[in-house]
């Protein structure tokens, strides 16, 4: 009897099923499980029609993406710069109005997460000429906000091998 052949089948066995549970993990846990998805916010709001019918730049409510790492959800600030004069009667609106005048941030739920152990910076894609639109989609067409690339390690890094961008793929690029 080969005592050393059974070993060698339990232990190729116990890898592989240890890789299927790893991967199954990272799949669960990636941002690739997130594709398309669109919660439903505490104040619906329209890219479709400020980005869309309106023409709104998404650098004047997402006004940090040249400067920072993060685009970040807009102060409702910015949002009283045009709805302090329109469509004040609507029911959202006053809820706008109310929390702004209270000083009380609206608790908007994050359609792009990535894992923490990913580091993105917005400026430096910015920079390089990369659109919005690569990683977001058609927003103006959006009637509410989606995620709509997997954003994916190997996603990230077929668009960094792109001959136009020709940015790093070192891991340190994005993991810090």
């Amino acid at each position: 009897m080969n005592t050393n052949g059974s070993a060698t089948s339990k232990l190729i066995v116990f890898v592989l099923v240890m890789f299927l549970i790893a991967g199954g993990i990272v799949y669960a846990l990636g941002p690739a499980k997130n594709q398309g998805y669109a919660p439903i916010q505490p104040i619906p709001f329209s890219h479709k029609l400020h980005a869309g019918k309106y023409g709104i730049d998404c650098r004047y409510c997402h006004y940090s993406v040249e400067r920072s790492r993060h685009a970040t959800v807009p102060p409702e600030n910015v949002c009283m710069n045009c709805h302090r004069f329109v469509k004040t009667d609507s029911p959202h609106i006053k809820n706008l109005t109310e929390h702004f005048n209270q000083g009380k941030p609206i608790a908007w739920i994050k359609v792009h997460d990535l894992p923490e152990f990913t580091y993105f910076d917005h400026k430096r894609h910015i920079a390089r000429g990369v659109q919005c639109n690569m990683c977001h989609g058609e927003v103006p067409d959006m009637e509410r906000i989606k995620q709509f690339a997997p954003l994916t390690m190997g996603w990230c890094v077929n668009c960094h091998r792109q001959p136009q961008y020709n940015a790093p793929t070192t891991c340190d690029t994005c993991h810090r």
